[in-house]
């Protein structure tokens, strides 16, 4: 039987390769940055599963295109990124912008904070938003040390408003009452 290409042993001793060839522990800050994006991009394909919207679901489409080139952004060990090698710039951060503005308009304002749940898009929705949070986090560590292009921020920090907005609106399209807060017992 032929060796599966799939796995390499190369990364048995705990390194891999960033984008450029350079080994680095399997414990590298753009390991770690590149890896919650890929944790992220999962939510964000069990959320678009759960949805029958089709416009939220190319939407959400788009956004996970968006992430994988923001994660080899992350994986390349280059300054400047290498001629061939897409980028994310002022385009997909105006995107998310554009789409949070669109559906918001859509909705009724926001009084209070909500509980999330009512529905199972609903609660994968603040899953994506949280793990979207960690992943900005992450990314903003790595930059104390290494050049991160702004808009990789700015889209990360962007797009976990966009899981809280897509919240509403998929509680909104199903008729479902989102439960506000009553901070504890009263």
């Amino acid at each position: 039987m032929k060796k599966s290409g799939i796995y390499t042993k190369s990364g048995d001793r705990g390194e891999t390769s960033l984008i450029g060839g350079r080994r680095v522990p399997k414990s590298h800050p753009r390991i770690e940055a590149y890896g919650s994006v890929d944790e992220l991009m999962a939510h964000t394909s069990m959320l678009r599963d759960l949805l029958e919207d089709e416009r939220l679901k190319e939407d959400l489409l788009i956004i996970l295109d968006i992430q994988m080139v923001t994660a080899s952004m992350l994986a390349a060990d280059f300054d400047v990124m290498p001629a061939g090698l897409p980028v994310v710039g002022k385009e997909q951060v105006d995107f998310i912008e554009s789409r949070i503005d669109e559906m918001d308009a859509s909705l009724e304002p926001l009084v209070s904070f909500v509980l999330p749940g009512g529905h199972p898009a609903i609660s994968q929705a603040h899953i994506a938003r949280t793990v979207c949070r960690r992943t900005e986090r992450i990314i903003l560590r790595l930059q104390q040390d290494h050049q991160i292009d702004d808009a990789i921020i700015q889209f990360y920090n962007r797009l976990s408003d966009y899981f809280f907005v897509i919240s509403r609106k998929i509680a909104s399209i199903r008729g479902i009452k989102q439960k506000p807060w009553k901070r504890g017992l009263q």
